[in-house]
């Protein structure tokens, strides 16, 4: 499929509350399945890992939402308040249901660091929302302050998880993933992404991870 064939248009939804705003990738034909993906807590849907991995997967045949969270919308710069969080998981949730108006057959959500953890927190409780997730840099912990784990909901994610992660990443390295993923009981597969940091693509740079994730997670979850 060609890039040309795609449809990229910008989105909002102000009849939900929080609103959904972000950027929709429509492929000419699509697969099927759809994803939702958002942001890491310094950055918005116009990141260069979520633009390119969203092209990706849309070239792929997946209806893709990219979108930015609650406290991004308030917030055009800095990091999100540890009080904003349940308010940006019922964004992640609103994005779902907004995407579930496309009729795809199946929904997958995820995102990088924070909109990543934030995604999985909410399916840990509300697991019939999604039928899978990507999580892109999963924030293990805060850098250099290992015993700080963000585990505590794993052992009630019952939906399968591929996660992707870099080599260099300071908020957990492939060790300590490994470990934290054995506490998961649903399906789980790390893709690791050597030589890579937190932020899995540098700003300017070609890569070929976007396609090896976009191959991983198909894979993984079936085409």
């Amino acid at each position: 499929m060609n890039a040309d064939q795609l449809s990229v248009e910008e989105f909002t939804d102000r009849s939900v509350d929080p609103a959904v705003r972000g950027f929709l990738h429509v492929p000419a034909q699509p697969n099927g399945n759809s994803l939702v993906l958002t942001h890491g807590a310094g950055a918005n849907c116009k990141s260069n890992l979520l633009t390119t991995l969203s092209a990706a997967f849309a070239e792929a045949g997946f209806v893709v939402l990219r979108f930015d969270l609650p406290f991004r919308q308030v917030r055009p710069f800095g990091p999100p308040f540890p009080t904003t969080a349940e308010r940006d998981r019922e964004g992640i949730r609103r994005a779902i249901e907004v995407i579930k108006q496309k009729t795809a057959e199946r929904i997958f959500a995820g995102g990088h660091s924070y909109g990543g953890r934030q995604t999985t927190m909410l399916i840990a409780e509300q697991p019939d929302l999604v039928e899978g997730l990507l999580l892109l840099s999963y924030p293990l912990h805060p850098p250099r302050k290992p015993e700080q784990l963000r585990t505590a909901h794993f052992p009630k994610l019952t939906r399968p998880a591929l996660f992707v992660h870099g080599s260099r990443d300071a908020f957990g390295s492939l060790e300590e993933m490994r470990s934290a993923l054995n506490l998961i009981p649903a399906r789980h597969q790390m893709l690791e992404a050597n030589g890579a940091g937190h932020e899995l693509l540098p700003k300017k740079s070609s890569s070929d991870l976007p396609s090896r994730i976009v191959e991983a997670f198909q894979q993984f979850l079936g085409k």
